[in-house]
């Protein structure tokens, strides 16, 4: 029988992109110079990301004054490609992101999936307590660690068993993969822009930046937690702005 194996993160890298402030900065400009913002952009071209540099402190400005005021479409003309690994539970709660985002997934139909399954680690709280809309949740107690540990590895363990065996027989991968949990790891590719990327981490994520607050999945908060961080070395000034506008997509 295949080893099981187990993981308690979620992997996310920045596979492709075309995405800086500048980017933002221009589509904004070409309102007012049109065709003159090609010379605007050359005469920075390479310099944008120094902090010292004017055209810096004039594209701070305006991505802040856009964001303020919530003029959206300067932050839809860049691209950014990223590559997920994360259980399936959390890749179908993803995907209730529709607008500017495009994916591609592994398929369970055309190749063997994988046999790494999601285990909660030590910092993610199990129990729930209050009502739905105002509830908190809690660490739990050793005994509940242990038992959801041990269970889910059990199911995890059988599932992936009975799964090899139908493959075995020559039943159908489309339908062997009928047997297996969510807590699968899956693997897709999520392309987004800017302002697609801010909806997404304005509900996705816990910040006491937010004038909005969010109360997400811990798991699909890892998620988007890294795609933050990729994303705010590349558009520093606009990830800036959008904490310092109460993190509301523009």
């Amino acid at each position: 029988m295949t080893d099981i194996l187990f993981a308690q993160d979620v992997d996310v890298k920045l596979v492709r992109h075309s995405a800086s402030d500048a980017d933002v900065a221009n589509a904004a400009r070409v309102s007012t110079l049109g065709d003159q913002v090609l010379e605007w952009s050359k005469a920075f071209d390479g310099q944008v990301e120094d902090v010292e540099h004017p055209g810096q402190a004039r594209n701070r400005g305006l991505i802040n004054f856009l964001m303020r005021d919530r003029h959206g479409s300067p932050f839809e003309h860049n691209s950014m490609t990223f590559f997920v690994q994360a259980p399936i539970f959390v890749a179908r709660e993803f995907m209730r992101h529709r607008v500017g985002w495009s994916y591609n997934e592994e398929s369970g139909r055309y190749k063997e999936l994988r046999p790494l399954f999601y285990l909660p680690g030590e910092d993610r709280n199990l129990v729930q307590v209050g009502k739905p809309g105002a509830y908190r949740f809690e660490p739990g107690t050793d005994e509940q660690r242990v038992n959801v540990e041990h269970s889910l590895s059990v199911i995890y363990r059988a599932a992936y068993s009975h799964y090899q065996q139908l493959l075995s027989q020559g039943v159908a991968r489309e339908v062997a993969r009928m047997l297996l949990p969510v807590g699968l790891f899956t693997t897709f590719y999520a392309t987004c822009n800017a302002r697609s990327l801010m909806h997404f981490l304005s509900l996705r994520t816990i910040n006491e930046n937010a004038t909005v607050p969010s109360f997400p999945q811990r798991e699909i908060e890892l998620v988007a937690d890294r795609m933050e961080e990729l994303w705010a070395e590349r558009m520093p000034l606009t990830h800036a702005a959008f904490n310092a506008n109460g993190r509301v997509a523009p």
